[in-house]
């Protein structure tokens, strides 16, 4: 598979075992690592700040012996890379030029040296006596240099051409992704440069770093890289000095990070007296759309951008570096409780509201004995206790028809007994009987006539019945359900307030068993809940089977829900287009799913999708509790009538390709 055609890059950062002012042992040890990187088909790799020569040489650091040295050992670097032109290398050393002496990233490539780029914020407090030794990079913006002649009093026999050197707006341009280059301390001002790179058009930013340990700085040094990666719409590759370091005053312990937008990707071991390695793929495609949507991201033009063009190969890896989450709208487990709580609070504190703006205290919600009804009754429950309501203002009713089943009725009749609402039971059979024979439908005839109107009965019964109390509707349908148009036009459709709204059904189950387990003290309600979660997905609109079980399963139709919910994140969320999809699906569900159910059902997802979207162009209020939505007063507004045909065509170019 070529990761570079679905929009990864191969990225890596390296903490190499080294030895204080000794370069050729660095640079041994840095081939080595490249050697394993280029292995495992990385293509850009980030070393420490200083790797050459080690960060701790002191005032060694103004010896020419070892700043002749250390060239020598780039110019090993750039002749062992002419055989690799798949990978760039970006090392650190000390480069003097003129009168002073710059703390310098040079990136490397088969090419040779592609550029140079000099710290900008030199530390000269607490530990860190840099300046000392190294000047800005500032007054060298725009500058190249020619180290092949001797105009920098350097004597080493090498062929050179003229290499940008630039502190700002340097920008490294490949056929896969942009990159920029800040160096360890830069990252800890209040404006790096990095903010400015990515407002010019870079897409990573590398990071070379010699940042010691001190008690708790880790915590903090690996929040600022995921925060600035989240503040750049950026990937951030962050390389730091290992415990190779001289120990006279510090200790380094080879911190390696690599975050994408805000989340962290890969983190080495610290203190290995091992070379370190991390490795990421970075969905490229994903920070270009981020950018895209944000209007306050424009792409900012400078006289100071210098752009390189680099060369570096397409690979075809057998694994990927990264994990694709296939329940991307369920929180991990160790941020479960809050991000749950935080979803159920939205829901809880969007309800409250409405009732308290219309001055309503009673409302009226279907409950069937299925997930969704569930979770918008426990929402109502805790809205009514936070606006001091009683739950008697509640009118949860049941409407039993042709697909009832006994488990379904059961189970929301003992709910709404456990939670204290005011439970009733109308049926429908009789009123949807007369329906039919009113528009001469054949009741034996189960199509979509039969079905909705059911759906319909149910909707007027508890629109009437609102009227009639003051009451309010709490919607029921879920977010997955909108997007796949599983819902009947103007019956479940619509209602007062939809507190699913935005919630997709994987997310649904997620929370109900939360509530169960975490929320829930009373053993019976606990039991219930469960069984209620147990329950397959339907709509019960056709008859039971024989053995009185559920006929009709909603994911027998449309397919698994947990595929639909993968498919809506990554189209809306990323703006991904359907190969792109297929081959994180792939990914994400290997094993549980083949290549073919994959497409089949994404072709589904599309088809659906588009032909659906009248019922979103129109659906009621609800709370947007996550980063998609699909209300057209929030964030998602399309054409009823667009075409789906070439996200179609897609799919079926691929089936032709396989």
């Amino acid at each position: 598979m070529n990761i570079n055609d679905y929009g990864f890059l191969r990225v890596a950062a390296a903490s190499p075992k080294l030895k204080v002012a000794d370069c050729d042992y660095n640079t041994e040890e840095i081939k080595r690592v490249i050697k394993q990187a280029q292995q495992e088909d990385v293509q850009i790799l980030c070393f420490p700040e200083l790797c050459l020569t080690a960060y701790s040489c002191g005032d060694l650091f103004f010896q020419k012996t070892l700043q002749q040295k250390a060239l020598e050992s780039l110019y090993k670097l750039v002749r062992f890379l002419e055989e690799r032109p798949s990978i760039i290398t970006i090392v650190g050393l000390p480069l003097h030029i003129k009168n002073s002496l710059y703390n310098v990233a040079a990136v490397l490539s088969g090419e040779g040296i592609l550029g140079f780029v000099p710290k900008t914020y030199i530390p000269n407090n607490n530990e860190y006596y840099e300046k000392r030794w190294f000047t800005s990079g500032n007054d060298l913006t725009d500058l190249t240099v020619n180290i092949e002649s001797n105009k920098f009093d350097l004597t080493v026999d090498i062929e050179s051409s003229k290499v940008p050197i630039s502190s700002k707006g340097l920008i490294f341009h490949t056929s896969f992704g942009n990159f920029g280059i800040e160096i360890c301390e830069d990252l800890w001002m209040p404006a790096p440069p990095s903010s400015e790179l990515a407002m010019l058009g870079a897409d990573l930013i590398f990071n070379l770093s010699a940042s010691n340990e001190l008690v708790g700085k880790n915590r903090y040094r690996k929040s600022l890289v995921q925060q600035q990666s989240g503040r750049c719409n950026a990937a951030y590759i962050y390389a730091s000095a290992a415990w190779g370091e001289s120990t006279t005053d510090m200790v380094f312990s080879g911190a390696c990070f690599i975050a994408e937008n805000g989340s962290l990707l890969a983190e080495s071991e610290r203190f290995s007296s091992d070379s370190e390695l991390i490795i990421a793929d970075i969905d490229i495609e994903a920070l270009r759309y981020d950018r895209l949507k944000n209007s306050n991201y424009p792409s900012k033009t400078s006289h100071n951008k210098t752009e390189i063009d680099c060369y570096i190969d397409f690979v075809t890896p057998d694994k990927m570096y990264r994990r694709f989450n296939p329940h991307p709208f369920i929180p991990p487990k160790e941020e479960n409780n809050e991000s749950l709580s935080e979803v159920f609070n939205i829901q809880i504190h969007g309800l409250a509201k409405r009732l308290l703006h219309t001055g309503i205290k009673k409302v009226t919600i279907g409950v069937s004995g299925g997930l969704d009804s569930t979770l918008a009754l426990l929402v109502t429950v805790k809205a009514f206790d936070l606006l001091a309501l009683p739950h008697e203002n509640i009118y949860g009713i049941t409407m039993p028809g042709f697909g009832t089943t006994g488990r379904t009725y059961d189970n929301a009749v003992a709910l709404m007994k456990s939670l204290g609402v005011t439970a009733k039971e109308i049926s429908i059979v009789d009123a949807v009987t007369q329906h039919f024979k009113d528009i001469e439908h054949d009741p034996n005839n189960y199509d979509v006539t039969y079905e909705n109107g059911q759906a319909r009965e149910r909707t007027q019964i508890l629109m009437d019945y609102a009227n009639k109390i003051g009451g309010l509707v709490v919607g029921t349908g879920n977010m997955s359900e909108l997007a796949l148009g599983w819902a009947t036009y103007n019956g479940d459709h619509m209602s007062m307030y939809g507190v699913n709204t935005s919630v997709p059904k994987t997310l649904v189950a997620t929370l109900v068993r939360w509530i169960a387990d975490a929320r829930t003290n009373e053993e019976t309600s606990r039991r219930i809940l469960h069984d209620i979660l147990d329950t397959p997905f339907s709509p019960e609109l056709l008859p039971p089977r024989e053995d009185g079980k559920i006929a009709q399963e909603t994911e027998h139709f449309v397919g698994p829900y947990e595929l639909h919910d993968f498919f809506l994140h990554r189209m809306l969320r990323y703006g991904d287009a359907p190969s792109r999809i297929r081959f994180m699906a792939e990914q994400a569900f290997a094993g549980e799913y083949s290549i073919k159910e994959i497409v089949k059902w994404l072709k589904l997802f599309y088809r659906r999708f588009f032909a659906q979207q009248f019922k979103r162009s129109c659906m009621p209020d609800g709370p947007k509790v996550g980063s998609v939505n699909l209300s057209p007063r929030g964030d998602w507004r399309m054409p009823s009538d667009a075409s789906v045909n070439i996200w179609l065509a897609e799919l079926e170019e691929w089936d032709v390709l396989e």
